[in-house]
This record gives structure tokens, sequence and C-alpha cells, in this order.
């Protein structure tokens, strides 16, 4: 049976002890392992390994051995409880072990749970599990997680009071860490967080997220829109040392003033026009970029452009012999003096 993305997390955290077993694919290698832990926990609770209720095997065991599935399945362990068997690497060579194992299941015997990489349409092993009648398969895809998966993990974190702004920031980072960093930055804000009743803040979710190279590229451009010229140096130091292109930083830098033009120039105003963004802005940074626009008119957004322009097209001048780095940074020094006009 197929189970959409909805069903899929109900099923997640509620497995039905009547199904024989699930099949677990996607393309995101870290995005099926976390799921696969979690629907393997919610089996066979706590315990489980120690007391030899869960088996573990990979694809290629079971290519070598194909009677080790089975004999999993309809083994009697010592201690009472679920039982489940785990499957990694699961592979479409493997749909006649399966089937089998899945003809041969009965109501006590041991869950499979079965992982995979991207399976098409046309896969033998998607087709089984979605086609038995005792049996799952969900995909995952590379979608940000919803707001429900969101206070999924937080309530498995710890994190009950979120406020308003702290959870659309936590959205916003949703969408731009892995899976598995956003997991551990959770875990990192629930230890922030220990006995701590005060609805979590923006600042301690920013304070607790994780360090990037996109983070210095967000600040450079934040300090250029606010006219903070004494703090463009040190910042370029730091992205030169991290080994960010200068054309990168030109080319980040018209998305941000694109951005902000579109926010100044909309006929319903400023609010309109964040709204209006494609991919939306969120959280603190959509409040920052709100106040940069009161500084800017579309004159002056339009000669920002202009000088971004200008040292793009001089950096790839075959001419050119200055320091690229330094090219970006003059026209950087530039445009923070004109936000301050």
């Amino acid at each position: 049976m197929k189970l959409s993305p909805r069903d899929a997390n109900a099923f997640f955290a509620r497995p039905d002890p009547r199904a024989a077993g699930l099949l677990i694919f996607g393309e995101d290698a870290m995005r099926v392992a976390l799921k696969r832990q979690d629907v393997v926990a919610n089996i066979v609770g706590a315990g489980a390994e120690e007391e030899m209720r869960l088996t573990r095997m990979s694809g290629g065991d079971l290519r070598r051995e194909p009677a080790l599935l089975l004999d999993a399945i309809k083994a009697q362990g010592f201690f009472p409880g679920p039982r489940a068997v785990l499957v990694e690497e699961a592979t479409d060579g493997l749909a006649k072990i399966f089937d089998a194992a899945l003809a041969d299941w009965r109501e006590g015997d041991a869950q499979i749970v079965a992982t995979a990489g991207q399976l098409t349409a046309r896969s033998a092993l998607r087709k089984l599990f979605e086609g038995a009648k005792n049996a799952y398969s969900a995909a995952l895809y590379n979608d940000p997680p919803s707001r429900g998966e969101i206070e999924a993990e937080l309530g498995r974190a710890g994190l009950a009071e979120v406020g308003q702004d702290a959870m659309a920031t936590l959205e916003a980072l949703a969408r731009d860490l892995t899976p598995g960093d956003f997991r551990q930055t959770l875990e990192k804000i629930a230890l922030y967080k220990f006995e701590d009743s005060a609805p979590l803040s923006v600042d301690e979710v920013m304070l607790n997220a994780p360090v990037s190279i996109e983070a210095d590229i967000d600040d450079i451009f934040h300090v250029l829109a606010e006219g903070r010229s004494a703090e463009i140096a040190p910042l370029m130091q730091r992205l030169s040392a991290q080994g960010v292109a200068p054309v990168t930083l030109l080319i980040m830098g018209m998305r941000h003033f694109r951005a902000l033009y579109a926010i100044t120039s909309a006929p319903g105003g400023a609010s309109q026009g964040i709204a209006r963004l494609r991919p939306p802005i969120f959280g603190p940074r959509r409040d920052r970029m709100l106040r940069q626009a009161q500084s800017w008119t579309p004159v002056k957004l339009e000669t920002a452009l202009e000088v971004l322009m200008d040292t793009d097209l001089s950096l790839r001048s075959a001419g050119q012999r200055a320091p690229a780095m330094a090219l970006v940074e003059r026209a950087f020094v530039r445009l923070a003096y004109i936000a301050r006009l």
C-alpha cells in the first residue's frame, strides 16, 4: 500500500502492528535514515537491541544468504515484546526474497523495515510493497519539513513553549539545513533551554543555529544595506579565508538588492512587496530587510545595482589586472556610502 506524505508521518509515529513490512525510500540518505530510526523505535520500543528483538542486515547480506530474512522474521526471542527486522540498502534484485517473506508473514512475526535509495515508479521493490495488502511503501522527498513535522521534532527534543517568531525562524532553518543538522540543532536548543520554562525566543534559536559560510555572506549584505562601512573589511577577510569567490559575492549581492528593490517599489508598500517575494523570506531576516527598505529608495537601489553590475563586468574583462576581491570590496564600500545618503 502506498502512503501519502501525511499518512506516512502518521504511520511512522504509530506503526500498525498488523503490517508485515514497510519500505522507506528516497534520494536523501540522511532523511531516510532518520525516518527509519523513528519508525523502528516506535515498533520495538526501548531496549530492543539489548533484548535481541531487533535484527539488522544489509541488502548485501541478503544477496549472499536469501534465507536470512525469513529466518529472522520467524525466530523466537528470549524476551517478550514486538520484534523487527531492519534491511538497509535494499534493491530491486531482492524483490523476490521480500515477496516470499511477506507471503509467509503471520501476525506475531517480526515486522520488516526496509530502506532504499531513490526508486522509480517501475521499481520491482517499490511495486511489491505498494501492491501488497499487508505492507506499506513511503517515499521521502527533499521538500522542507511541514509545520507539523517541525512541531513533532520539537516535542521529541522536549521543547514545549515556542514563540511565534521563534517558530517562523525554525521553519526558515528547516529549509536551509539538512534533516540531520536540523535535528541536531533542536537537540542543542533543548539542552540550552533545560529547566527554562520561558518560551523559546528568536535570539535563542539563532544562538544555537549552525554557523555557516552562507550566514557570513548574508551578514555582509546586511552590513552594506545598513551603511555600516567599518564592518566591511573584517567580513571580507573572513569570506576570502573561507574561499568564497568574488563573483559569488556579486551575484548574491545583486540578489539581495533586487529583493530590496522589489520591496521598496511594490504598489502596496513594503509589507506587500516582501510578501510577494519568491522564495519567501521569514523570521528575523524578514524584519531586518523591512527595516533596510526604509533607508533605500528605488532610485538609490538602481544606483547600487549599477555599481554591482559594473564591478561584475570589470571582473570578467580580459584586461582586468587589479585583485578581484579588492574590486568587490571597493564596490561594497560605495554601497554602504549610498545607504547613508
